[in-house]
């Protein structure tokens, strides 16, 4: 697979190294999906809804969910496997309003493949028949993820992972995986939708209940021992967190290929990946002119503009020039690097009145919200503070201030609504804070400054680039926003947030128990 990658990024391999990369054209032959006419594991027998593993992983949840799930579609009038999309969509089996053994909710978001098959299916007369693929090879679930080329099959891209083709069967006009441990098939309703949620998701909260597409349940198979594949799902980093390590590690290479001039992209785990991307560009305009952004700001449009990276909300981005061995494997170093650089007046870039990931309740609305891209480039204009300056002090309802990082100081404030950013905003320009060019202000500065995935997720997590950055000495200029001084970001709780997943304290000790001495699964993990 890696192989095949790595040909992919530079076709130029197979002639430099012929023999490391003879077998990887064949390899790609063998992992085409392969039809299986007669037997298969899939078809061993049948069950109900209800008999399926409930499994509810927060105390609020709305019911039981299924959260790996590989989702298959395909659009109208096609039985062309290679024209499927396959998507790990979570499941509601139970709860809410849905009626046992006959309907399932499907969450799917707006710009998922199902998203685009479901559009075409309500401009034409067909049932919209959709399968359910649960365990089977672990390639399977981990194609469901993968954020791969539009055209390219995840069948073929499982195929190639696991190292054996990908063998489905039809029944019932459903096209069925035959090595799953368990499928669902049914028809999505095109017209029609029912509550599904809440539902505690990877960023550390709660997605709320909303109006989400419902199935009519056709049938529910399964082999023979059938092993139910599923994640508990939370503040990250989770079990989750391993997709993400592997993606990065798997496209990596592709990165220069989709992204000219990009020699890094990291989606910040700790973050809930979606709200925070770090990137680091490169500057080949000719003159390298004024050591100011130029074609990293080209770099970052390519990068919002595609795919998954698309729902991206804080972009930084920093140019490779200034210092070849910058690396987002050291989030600390490329900070440090950012925020000796950055350039407040000129260098926030806003795109304001747009989508951000369903999940996101940090903007404006369902699915609405803001991005910014921050881009450095050029020369040190700072050393990083790492202490406060003299005699400094905060106005009232502002209080504990910590240092997250070199740079970055954050702030504890009142609850939301109860004091203005822009008091504190007047307040600082009072005081140098060259060497600050970062404050955050939060519910709770100690355990904010605690650890590097604290900061992360509090930070990016909370808050919505247009409405939740302010700064010292700021101001519009032909409608570009900066500021002179530090930028602030409020990173407290809002009204309209979903609330922060609590664990439940018995559950916690019962499974506690299992790793303790003595447990089933002291010294396994």
């Amino acid at each position: 697979m890696q192989r095949v990658i790595e040909l992919k990024a530079d076709p130029t391999n197979l002639l430099k190294k012929p023999l490391r990369y003879a077998s990887a054209p064949f390899t790609a032959i063998t992992a085409l999906p392969m039809l299986q006419r007669w037997g298969a594991p899939i078809l061993y027998g049948e069950t109900t809804i209800d008999q399926l593993p409930q499994v509810v992983s927060w105390p609020d949840d709305g019911g039981a969910f299924v959260t790996l799930p590989q989702v298959f579609t395909l659009p109208p009038g096609s039985k062309q496997i290679m024209q499927s999309n396959i998507g790990m969509y979570r499941i509601q089996l139970s709860g809410n309003d849905y009626v046992m053994n006959r309907e399932i909710g499907l969450h799917y978001q707006l710009h998922r493949g199902i998203g685009i098959h479901h559009t075409q299916y309500n401009e034409s007369g067909e049932d919209f028949r959709c399968a359910i693929f649960v365990g089977g090879p672990p390639s399977h679930a981990f194609a469901a993820i993968m954020p791969l080329p539009e055209g390219l099959s995840e069948l073929t891209f499982a195929g190639l992972l696991g190292g054996r083709r990908f063998r489905y069967l039809w029944r019932d006009g459903f096209a069925l995986s035959a090595d799953a441990d368990f499928v669902i098939t049914g028809v999505i309703r095109k017209n029609d939708k029912k509550p599904e949620g809440p539902f505690g998701d990877h960023l550390g909260y709660y997605s709320l209940r909303h109006d989400f597409p419902v199935m009519d349940v056709h049938k529910v198979y399964h082999r023979k021992d059938a092993i139910w594949h599923f994640t508990v799902v939370g503040r990250p980093p989770q079990e989750d967190s391993s997709f993400g390590y592997l993606i990065h590690q798997l496209v990596k290479k592709l990165t220069t290929q989709e992204f000219p001039g990009v020699k890094e992209i990291h989606a910040v785990d700790a973050a809930g990946v979606h709200p925070l991307l770090l990137a680091i560009g490169s500057e080949r305009y000719m003159p390298f002119r004024d050591n100011k952004p130029e074609e990293i700001l080209t770099q970052a449009n390519r990068i919002l503009g595609s795919g998954q990276t698309s729902l991206a909300k804080f972009l930084f981005i920093a140019a490779s020039n200034d210092n070849p061995q910058l690396t987002l494997r050291d989030m600390p170093a490329f900070f440090a690097h950012m925020l000796e650089r950055v350039d407040w007046t000129r260098d926030l870039h806003f795109y304001t009145k747009t989508t951000i990931d369903t999940l996101d309740y940090s903007g404006s609305g369902w699915n609405a919200g803001s991005k910014v891209v921050i881009a450095a480039c050029g020369p040190k204009l700072r050393e990083l503070a790492t202490a406060l300056p003299s005699r400094f002090d905060l106005p009232a309802g502002f209080d504990k201030p910590r240092f997250a990082l070199p740079g970055i100081m954050a702030i504890q404030a009142s609850a939301y609504g109860e004091n203005d950013i822009q008091t504190l905003a007047d307040h600082l320009k009072g005081f140098d804070l060259a060497n600050i060019p970062m404050i955050v202000v939060v519910d709770d500065s100690e355990f904010t400054a605690a650890t590097l995935n604290n900061f992360m997720w509090v930070t990016f997590t909370r808050a919505n680039p247009s409405h939740d950055m302010y700064g010292v000495d700021s101001f519009v200029e032909h409608k570009h926003w900066g500021c002179r001084g530090p930028v602030i970001i409020d990173a407290r709780v809002k009204p309209h947030h979903a609330p922060p997943l609590i664990p439940d304290a018995k559950v916690s000790q019962r499974v506690d128990r299992f790793f303790a001495k003595g447990g089933d699964l002291y010294g396994v993990i």
